[in-house]
């Protein structure tokens, strides 16, 4: 005998399940879609099946950024069915690729905590255990790509303008590049490959990206700021007041990283035929998308962690996994992320 679904099951247990196979779907299609725009080999438009036909080269991209996506969301999501807190799955949301956007196909993917998380342990948990889980895929993905970099001819095979010279040549002003984390240049140091693209090429390459992209996103998750999953670890690591001292000074260290960039274009507007310009040097290390960043940390989430449940310390283990949490932040953080040359 089988009991027949309530009602409100969807509700009870906040999971409405033809809606998350729905985005799911959705993400898939447009992040497969994106995967074809950055490799250079954009779909046909010419027919239906012509369009569906040439998404296959955006499909290593797409399950590579969906798998990193899916671990990370499902870290967070085992993490708090094992305290016995009531989630949602992965709501994904799909961002097609549309000529106006920059779009990776996505704009990630969140649970959704249904009820209070009573102590710091759970707290912990939960908040360290997305970006340790996505950041093990990251690290695969970076991997793989350095170890499997197609033949020097690939690239021409996309830009086969650059046939005439033989080499790629020299970015043109205006040229997207993609700044280097710390775990990119180890991987860069260590392997060492032949065929390793430039940071304005390297987004041709789907594991390359892929991984970029999801140490990125691994990074943005643990800015040590409010309920973000960073800010989770901290303040389950050292308490409310440490917490708000933390996050406090790292929106002022990203503001004093994004100034610099953003006075720069700030200069040809309120000194129109004025030779002054930010010195080199800072302009290399600064990225005007963090000034926004403090903004909406600030300003739109909230840079202070409200109290959640009891204030037991954390176990020695705990905290050694907390200062790896720590680590990968280190690692995974880019100065510059985007940039033109």
């Amino acid at each position: 005998m089988h009991d027949l679904p309530s009602p409100n099951k969807t509700t009870r247990t906040g999971r409405n399940y033809p809606l998350h196979i729905l985005l799911f779907i959705l993400t898939l299609f447009c992040t497969t879609w994106a995967g074809t725009i950055w490799i250079g080999r954009p779909p046909r438009f010419e027919s239906i099946l012509a369009f569906l036909g040439s998404l296959k080269d955006g499909i290593p991209y797409s399950f590579s950024l969906i798998a990193f996506l899916t671990v990370h969301e499902f870290g967070h999501f085992f993490a708090a069915l094992r305290h016995r807190i009531r989630a949602t799955l992965p709501y994904y949301i799909p961002l097609p690729p549309l000529p106006f956007l920059m779009s990776i196909g996505t704009m990630g993917a969140v649970i959704n905590i249904k009820e209070p998380i009573t102590s710091r342990k759970a707290l912990f948990d939960t908040g360290a255990s997305g970006p340790l889980a996505g950041f093990a895929v990251a690290f695969g993905l970076l991997l793989y790509g350095f170890l499997n970099l197609p033949p020097a001819g690939y690239i021409f095979s996309i830009h086969p303008e650059y046939l005439a010279e033989g080499v790629v040549p020299a970015a043109q002003p205006g040229t997207l590049y993609l700044g280097k984390n710390l775990i990119y240049m180890l991987f860069e140091t260590v392997i060492a490959p032949k065929e390793l693209p430039p940071m304005t090429e390297m987004y041709h390459y789907p594991f390359l990206f892929t991984g970029w992209l999801a140490c990125f996103v691994t990074a943005l998750n643990l800015l040590p700021v409010g309920q973000l999953d960073g800010g989770h670890v901290i303040y389950a690591m050292f308490g409310r007041q440490k917490h708000k001292k933390i996050a406090g000074l790292f929106l002022l260290f990203i503001t004093v990283l994004g100034s610099p960039s953003f006075i720069e274009g700030l200069l040809p507007l309120i000194m129109p035929g004025s030779n002054l310009h930010v010195p080199e040097l800072l302009l290399r290390w600064s990225w005007s998308g963090w000034l926004l960043w403090a903004f909406i940390l600030s300003r739109l989430i909230g840079s202070r962690h409200p109290q959640a449940g009891n204030d037991l310390p954390l176990s020695a283990r705990r905290m050694i996994t907390g200062w790896l949490c720590i680590a990968i932040f280190i690692l995974t953080f880019t100065p510059v992320p985007f940039g033109t040359k």
